[in-house]
């Protein structure tokens, strides 16, 4: 067990499970850079910090900045390291994306994690830019109106090394995708869905299973792009073919964040899912050369 039991996490939430597999695959020569985010709390502080592996509390816009810092003194002293970034939406997306940007720009050796609960949940559940279409949050109480910012082929479009998405809900894809990323020089970055109970509203029993419908209707493909070269993982390969997706409403409706949906909203969001999968196909089709 690399990450501690008796950490400050919220029932069912999955952030415990992926720091442990996270460390667990990379060792313990592995500095984690965290800035303000749920984490900060489940860490907690140098009294009670559950990591086993040296950890860096961050400034909300400075992570990737401190870990490209990280990464380049303990080359100058010939240290080997995995210096990790392990930050949520707000941080990556919102807050942080002009240091997360620049430091893909430069290639910078490091691994940035973004794990995905879709607001910025520790500081009252307000919307991100990778808040979903519809979802309510104290800031969206009609429900959002804007898609999710496609993060993960942003950040792509810098021509980084390697670029993957991720799920707690698929372990061993979770863990060959880290052990991928070991293995690589450059900025390497993974974009992982983390449902959250109390943000999402559902109960903390369903963790596991709204990550799997998640990846089963659509709405979170699972792929790598390495060196530009796009691939869709074995588990959502089979979901190209529209008819083995499952409707997205069965994902939605076990959200309580999603109750005010309309039927036209739905269809709205199941339209968009279908139009990513077009372009997904057209990757795949095109031996998946992005640039």
């Amino acid at each position: 067990m690399k990450f501690l039991r008796g950490n400050a996490a919220c029932p069912g939430c999955p952030i415990p499970k992926e720091l442990d597999t996270l460390i667990d695959v990379l060792g313990d020569n592995t500095s984690i850079v965290v800035p303000a985010s749920c984490s900060t709390v489940v860490m907690g502080d140098t009294t009670g910090m559950p990591s086993t592996v040296t950890v860096v509390h961050s400034a909300f816009a400075a992570s990737a900045a401190i870990a490209s810092g990280i990464s380049a003194a303990l080359k100058a002293r010939n240290e080997e390291d995995n210096t990790v970034v392990w930050a949520g939406d707000g941080s990556t997306s919102d807050i942080g994306f002009a240091a997360v940007s620049g430091a893909a720009e430069r290639n910078e050796d490091i691994i940035y994690v973004c794990y995905d609960n879709e607001a910025y949940m520790n500081t009252g559940i307000q919307r991100s830019s990778l808040t979903p279409y519809g979802a309510w949050t104290t800031t969206t109480p009609e429900g959002k109106r804007e898609f999710k910012k496609s993060l993960p082929f942003i950040v792509a479009a810098h021509k980084v090394p390697y670029v993957a998405t991720a799920s707690i809900s698929y372990l061993f894809d979770y863990r060959a995708k880290f052990n991928k990323a070991k293995s690589m020089k450059g900025f390497r970055y993974v974009h992982m869905l983390s449902p959250c109970p109390p943000g999402w509203e559902f109960d903390s029993s369903l963790t596991m299973q709204i990550g799997k419908l998640a990846v089963e209707t659509g709405i979170w493909p699972l792929f790598e792009i390495e060196n530009g070269v796009f691939k869709l993982s074995s588990l959502s390969a089979v979901y190209v073919d529209k008819e083995k997706r499952k409707p997205i409403d069965e994902y939605l409706k076990l959200q309580e964040r999603f109750k005010e949906l309309t039927n036209d909203e739905i269809n709205k969001i199941q339209h968009y899912i279908d139009d990513m999968w077009g372009y997904i196909k057209r990757l795949t089709e095109t031996k998946g050369t992005m640039f």
